[in-house]
């Protein structure tokens, strides 16, 4: 005698049936519409961010300031290629970011234990990036004025910061007590590479100048036209997020 199995629904038979189950057992009214031409989206339901203005600080005092305006512009020098870290607004980027929720680590869990954790997982203590930057900056001019003939960092020479910061990624110097200076060092270039590279709408990359000089699009919408030419130049300049005049004037 031939026994047979049943069929098994598919897994779109499957969700059919769930989502029919779903709505027929719902007490509450369904009401349907009909759209034509277009999705029924509203302008600024995706809570767009705000364009950063340069103008002020929220986070750095002026001797801040002006230490890691002399620091990103050793670690993103001018060159033929592009402007540097100050211009590229770097600064401004990582003051508006500090001043926010990535300041205080107001989105990650910073309650303990605190324990040595590997390389692969990250920083493991509980200084907020805040604070890890009043310390680290107070350290390190500290650290030249008592080694640097009294000066500040942003008063050497760009060959002597070159050397500090080359001293301070291989952990040969001690800024602080409570803080690693290559740790501090590694903070510090993660940060300026993010305001250097991302959108302009965070207050870096003024210009698209780093999106230029890689030949990054930006936020464009749609890349249909170009998809099939390889090998060939993106033709049209990059576009910012902030290049939706909805946006723009929010």
């Amino acid at each position: 005698m031939e026994t047979r199995c049943p069929k098994r629904p598919t897994r779109r038979q499957f969700l059919s049936s769930v989502a029919f189950t779903v709505l027929a057992g719902s007490a509450a009214p369904v009401l349907a519409r009909s759209i034509s031409g277009s999705l029924p989206w509203e302008a600024r339901s995706a809570d767009p961010p705000v364009q950063v203005r340069p103008g002020g600080w929220l986070f750095f005092t002026s001797e801040e300031v002006a230490t890691m305006e002399a620091v990103v512009d050793r670690l993103v020098p001018v060159d033929d290629l592009s402007i540097g870290g100050k211009e590229a607004g770097c600064v401004v980027y990582l003051d508006r970011q500090l001043a926010g929720s990535y300041g205080a680590s107001s989105r990650l869990y910073t309650g303990g234990p605190f324990l040595p954790g590997l390389p692969t997982q990250g920083y493991q203590k509980p200084e907020t990036p805040a604070e890890r930057y009043r310390a680290g900056l107070a350290g390190l001019n500290a650290w030249t004025r008592d080694n640097k003939g009294g000066k500040r960092f942003s008063e050497l020479s760009p060959d002597e910061q070159d050397a500090v910061l080359r001293d301070l990624e291989a952990g040969k110097i001690s800024i602080s007590e409570h803080l690693d200076a290559k740790s501090f060092f590694n903070l510090m270039l993660s940060n300026t590479m993010e305001g250097f590279f991302a959108d302009p709408i965070y207050g870096g990359n003024k210009d698209m100048a780093s999106w230029k000089m890689l030949g990054f699009p930006g936020a464009r919408y749609d890349y249909r036209d170009h998809v099939t030419k390889h090998n060939q130049p993106y033709p049209l300049p990059p576009v910012s997020i902030a290049g939706s005049t909805e946006w723009i004037t929010r």
